[in-house]
C-alpha cells in the first residue's frame, strides 16, 4: 500500500486520522512548512483530516488531488480546514481491510475512533463495491453500513479494453466474441489471416485482489455461458469453469496492478504478452511512459465490457463520526470540482463532472474518445464469489515457482526472521494449482524443498523455515541458475514458470560469471519454449545489494525488480504471489 500526506497540521484536540505517520524529506518539509504558515496566517485553529483509501487506479490521481484540495482549503461550518490523506491498494485489499476493521469494531477488539480506519473509500469498479456491501451485510445483517451503488457519487470511470499493438488490433476488432476466440487460437494469424504469425500471449490481473482481474473473469464467464451477467447462476459457473480454464491457458502471467501489467507489456514487447485486459486509462499511461524503441499500444473495445466506475463510498459504520461524515462529504464535493476532475482527465480517466473534457482520451494516445459498447452489470454477489472460487480451484493457469532465498551472514538480525515470516504467509496461501520449490543458499546451494497447499507440503515449508540460519557467503549467480535448471527439469508447458530470488547482498564467489548467467537465462527466456521469468528482490538498505544486477536479471527475463525491507517484505511477497 502507498501513503501520501500533503501537509503536517498544527496540533489540535480534534481527532486525527493516521496520527504518527509523517511526511519525510526536504521537499515534504518545505511543503508542510508553507501550508503550516498559511494556516497560521488564516486565523483558524486546527484541521480535520479525512483518510481516503482508494483502489490502485486512482492512486496517482489521489496524491495530486490531496495537494490541490489542501491548496483550496475547504472548510466546515465552524471554519475548520478539511484535508485528505490518501492510501492506495488493490480493490480486493480495500474490501478485506474495511471488513476486518468493521469486524474488530463490532467485537470490541478495536475502538470505533481508531485513527487508522479509513473514513472514505473508493473501489476501481462496482463488482467489488457489491462484494463489500454483501459481505458487510453478512457481518452485520441488521445494519446498512455500506451505501448502495446509487448512493455513492461517481468520481471517475475507465472502460475495460483489450490492449495490444497497432499491428494486431485489427484482427481483434473483428471478433464478436474475443474471449472464446482466445481459447481456440494459439496464434494471431488464427484470429485474423492478416495478422502476424506469432503466439497469442495474454495477461490480466488476479481477480482475488484486483478489480480489473475480477471484471475480466466475470466477462469471461459471460462469454462462455452466453448469458448476461445478472442472469448467470452458480450452476452456470460450475458448468463453464472448464471453458474459462481454456481461455486461461493463454496467460503469460497474472499481476496485482493493472497499470504495472500494462507497463510490463510495453517494456517486454508482444512476444511476452500480445494482449492484455486493462483499463482504457492504462493504455494512455503506458503509452505516455513508452520508450521510443517500443511499440505503441492501442485499445480494442469489446462489444460488451465493464465501465469500471470509481465511486466515493462513505460508510455508515460506527467508525465514522458525524463530524467526519461532514468532512468526507466536503471532500467528495471538492473531488467533483473542475480543479480535481482536470487531474482525473489528465491521467487518462473519464471525469465524472460533465463540464470537464476527457483531455487524454485521444486516438493519438491509443484510445477512442467516441467508443461505444454495451456496459455490463454485476452478477449477484454469491455468483461472483462462485466465479472467484472456480478460478482459484480449477480455472487459474497452474504455476511452478522456485524461491531462491539468501541466508548468507549478512542476513543476521531482523532480516532473516522477517523473510521467514513473509514466506510462511506465502506458503499458507498456496492454492491447489500452485507449487513452489524453495532453495536456501549462501556459499552452498541446498537441494530444493517442495511446498504446496497439501498438509505434507505445508509441513515441509515449516521445516524449511525453521532450519534457516544466517551464515556463509553469497553465491548468487550460481543459485539463480540452480533455480532455473530445476524448472527446466520439472516445469510443464502448461504452467507459469518463474524464479524469484531474495538477496541482501552482492555475488561473492560464484563459479558462474554474470555474463554467463545472462546467456543461460536468455536461452530459456520468453523468446523460446520454456518462458521462464526471473523476479529479483533486493532486500535491505539501498547500497547493500547490487540493484543494477538484480534489475537486469529481472527486466531482461520477463520479470520484475523490487526493493524491500523488514517492514515491507510481507506486502511485497503478497504482490509477487499474484503474478503466478
Amino acid at each position: 500500500m502507498k501513503w501520501f500526506s500533503p501537509s503536517i497540521r498544527r496540533p489540535s484536540t480534534q481527532r486525527r486520522r493516521g496520527r504518527g505517520l509523517r511526511a519525510t524529506g526536504a521537499g515534504a518539509g518545505l511543503l508542510s512548512l508553507a501550508l503550516s504558515l498559511a494556516a497560521c496566517g488564516s486565523g483558524e485553529g486546527g484541521s480535520e483530516e479525512v483518510s481516503l483509501l482508494v483502489g490502485s487506479a486512482l492512486a496517482q490521481v489521489c496524491e495530486e488531488a490531496a495537494t490541490t484540495i489542501a491548496s483550496r482549503r475547504p472548510r466546515l461550518e465552524d471554519g475548520t480546514v478539511v484535508t485528505i490523506r490518501c492510501r492506495a491498494a488493490g480493490s480486493g485489499d480495500v474490501v478485506d481491510e474495511l471488513l476486518e476493521a468493521a469486524r474488530q469494531v463490532q467485537n470490541g477488539s478495536r475502538p470505533a475512533d481508531d485513527s487508522t480506519i479509513p473514513t472514505l473509500i473508493s473501489l476501481d469498479g462496482e463488482l467489488y463495491h457489491q462484494q463489500l456491501r454483501h459481505r458487510m451485510q453478512q457481518l452485520e445483517p441488521t445494519a446498512d453500513w455500506i451505501p448502495a451503488i446509487t448512493d455513492s457519487p461517481r468520481l471517475a470511470s475507465s472502460p475495460m479494453v483489450f490492449m495490444t499493438t497497432a499491428e494486431l488490433a485489427p484482427g481483434l476488432r473483428e471478433l464478436s466474441d474475443p474471449f472464446t476466440a482466445l481459447a481456440r487460437a494459439s496464434s494471431h494469424r488464427e484470429l485474423d489471416p492478416g495478422s502476424a504469425d506469432q503466439p497469442v500471449r495474454y495477461v490480466h490481473t488476479a481477480p482475488t485482489r484486483s478489480n480489473s482481474g475480477l471484471q475480466t473473469l466475470v466477462a469471461q464467464f459471460v462469454a462462455v455461458s452466453g448469458k448476461r451477467p445478472e442472469e448467470i447462476s452458480s450452476a452456470d459457473v460450475a458448468a463453464h469453469a472448464a471453458d474459462v480454464a481454456a481461455i486461461q491457458t493463454r496467460i503469460t502471467r497474472y499481476g496485482s496492478s493493472t497499470g504495472e501489467l500494462a507497463r510490463a507489456m510495453v517494456r517486454n514487447g508482444p512476444f511476452w504478452a500480445s494482449i492484455g485486459s486493462v483499463y482504457e486509462s492504462s493504455v494512455v499511461e503506458a503509452n505516455a511512459e513508452r520508450r521510443p524503441d517500443r511499440d505503441a499500444m492501442v485499445a480494442v473495445y469489446p462489444q460488451a465490457t465493464y465501465t469500471s466506475t470509481m465511486r466515493a463510498i462513505l460508510p455508515r459504520g460506527p467508525w465514522v463520526s458525524e463530524r467526519e461524515r461532514r468532512a468526507a462529504e466536503l471532500v467528495i464535493e471538492e473531488w467533483l470540482s473542475p480543479a480535481v476532475q482536470t487531474i482525473v482527465a489528465r491521467h487518462g480517466l473519464r471525469p465524472a463532472n460533465p463540464a470537464v473534457a476527457p483531455e487524454a482520451i485521444t486516438r493519438a494516445n491509443g484510445v477512442d474518445p467516441e467508443a461505444r459498447y454495451d456496459s455490463l452489470r454485476s452478477p449477484v454477489p454469491e455468483v461472483v464469489e462462485a466465479m472467484i472460487s472456480a478460478w482459484v480451484q480449477s480455472a487459474k493457469k497452474p504455476s511452478r515457482v522456485v524461491l531462491v532465498v539468501d541466508s548468507s551472514g549478512s542476513m543476521k538480525g531482523e532480516k532473516l526472521p522477517a523473510v521467514a515470516s513473509s514466506l510462511d504467509r506465502y506458503f499458507r496461501r498456496l492454492g491447489p494449482r500452485e507449487q513452489v520449490a524453495v532453495i536456501d543458499f549462501d556459499n552452498r546451494i541446498q537441494p530444493p524443498v517442495l511446498v504446496d497447499g497439501s498438509e505434507a507440503g505445508q509441513a515441509r515449508g515449516r521445516a524449511f523455515l525453521a532450519a534457516l540460519k544466517a551464515d556463509g557467503g553469497t553465491h548468487l549467480y550460481d543459485a539463480v541458475l540452480s533455480g532455473r535448471d530445476w524448472l527446466l527439469k520439472h516445469g510443464q508447458p502448461e504452467e507459469i514458470l518463474a524464479v524469484v530470488v531474495l538477496t541482501d547482498g552482492f555475488d561473492k564467489g560464484s563459479r558462474l560469471s554474470l555474463e554467463a548467467l545472462n546467456q543461460q537465462l536468455a536461452a530459456s527466456g520468453f523468446e523460446g519454449d520454456e518462458r521462464i521469468a526471473v523476479f529479483a528482490v533486493g532486500y535491505g538498505e539501498a547500497g547493500s545489494f547490487d540493484e543494477a544486477v538484480l534489475r537486469s536479471l529481472a527486466e531482461g527475463n520477463g520479470g520484475e525488480y523490487k526493493e524491500g525491507q523488514s517492514t515491507t517484505i510481507r506486502r511485497l511477497m503478497d504482490e509477487l504471489q499474484l503474478a503466478f
